[in-house]
């Protein structure tokens, strides 16, 4: 494989200032793409976008709510004209929620559909529109196996990650003729900060004990690391995919199709 894949290439991620999405800008530089770090955290897009530069590739960090339309209507016009154009979308940012359907309340639903649903929504609209002025360009929306594997105490979070599955194939289907390409990636348990934090609160002293209990549900016997979403979201951004669209791609240790 060539070493720079993404070479020339310009890509907005998403929740680009942490975990998943952190491991995505830091690769899709380090494979020569100009990389807007998107995040409502300001301080952790910047800080993203700094190590990237550091280390000699190009970035720019930018704050941005997913869940505002105007916000991301405002910042991909900027990012547009910043870098010249707009080549590839990861739709990362998202929330979590733990609750079967009697615990989730109905501010629970709306926070999770006006950031995993309405915010991969804005973010395709605004892209969509941008990639159809240029012949083309990369969707990547990070779904889960919570978009087709019943969990424990997911209602709410399982229902929008499946919305994104569905969104996923629905732009796909619509803009094949404008070469516009869009897939979703499905991890399963992955390390990130947020399962550390989660623990920490949640299960004090017991963290070790819980972290193996969490691996041991995937086949592999671990869970995912950040950096491996990654590399297959620089294959998707990549025009070694260009025969793929409308696909769904599980990086889940096995836990849809083989377990005991």
């Amino acid at each position: 494989m060539p070493d720079k894949r993404l070479e020339g290439k310009i890509a907005v991620v998403t929740g680009g200032g942490s975990g998943i999405g952190e491991a995505i800008c830091l690769r899709f530089a380090n494979q020569g793409a100009s990389v807007a770090v998107l995040d409502r955290d300001t301080e952790s897009a910047q800080r993203v976008a700094n190590a990237i530069t550091a280390s000699a590739g190009t970035a720019q960090a930018w704050t941005c709510d997913v869940a505002q339309q105007s916000a991301v209507q405002t910042t991909f016009a900027q990012v547009s004209e910043s870098f010249g154009g707009l080549d590839t979308l990861v739709n990362n940012a998202g929330i979590a929620h733990i609750g079967n359907v009697e615990q989730t309340t109905a501010g629970d639903m709306d926070r999770i559909y006006n950031v995993n649903v309405k915010g991969v929504y804005h973010c395709l609209q605004a892209a969509v529109g941008l990639f159809k002025q240029t012949g083309g360009g990369s969707i990547i929306n990070i779904a889960s196996i919570a978009s087709t594997t019943g969990i424990p105490d997911r209602f709410a979070y399982s229902m929008s990650k499946g919305a994104v599955l569905m969104m996923t194939r629905s732009v796909a289907c619509d803009y094949l003729q404008d070469g516009i390409r869009c897939n979703s990636i499905s991890p399963g348990r992955v390390h990130t900060p947020f399962v550390d934090r989660f623990l920490e609160e949640n299960f004090p002293g017991r963290e070790a004990e819980m972290m193996a209990n969490l691996s041991a549900t995937q086949p592999i016997g671990r869970m995912g690391q950040p950096a491996e979403v990654a590399s297959l979201a620089v294959y998707l951004a990549s025009d070694e995919s260009a025969f793929a669209t409308g696909a769904d791609f599980e990086i889940d240790g096995g836990f849809n199709n083989l377990k005991p």
